[in-house]
């Protein structure tokens, strides 16, 4: 068999199947525990749109100074959140804390 005949059949079939694949991202929003209402409508609002498109969405609460005594309050806000955009969304991941950070993951319904 040709070798260039073969290289091409097997680019081809790697074209093929890199068609079919869809390239899911991770989106990141940052909010402090402190976020008043309208902002976390806002910013639930555009995670709502990332959501819409496929992509994944990072929630990112960060903690500072004083803050980290009341990591409660971060819990409420991620939660609120995920209600928020509960017609959109998926928890992908429950609230975890890193550092001074607590992460939640939310995927788009199928």
């Amino acid at each position: 068999m040709n070798y260039g005949k073969y290289r091409y059949a097997q680019a081809k079939k790697e074209k093929e199947s890199k068609k079919k694949q869809k390239i899911i991202n991770v989106k990141e929003i940052r909010m402090t525990p402190n976020i008043e209402e309208h902002d976390l409508s806002v910013k639930a609002k555009n995670a709502c749109k990332f959501l819409e498109d496929g992509d994944r969405v990072k929630v990112v609460v960060r903690f500072r100074g004083r803050e980290l005594g009341h990591m409660d309050v971060g819990r409420e806000v991620l939660s609120q959140f995920a209600k928020m955009t509960s017609d959109y969304s998926v928890i992908d991941k429950q609230p975890i804390v890193e550092g001074k950070n607590m992460t939640m993951f939310l995927a788009p319904k199928k």
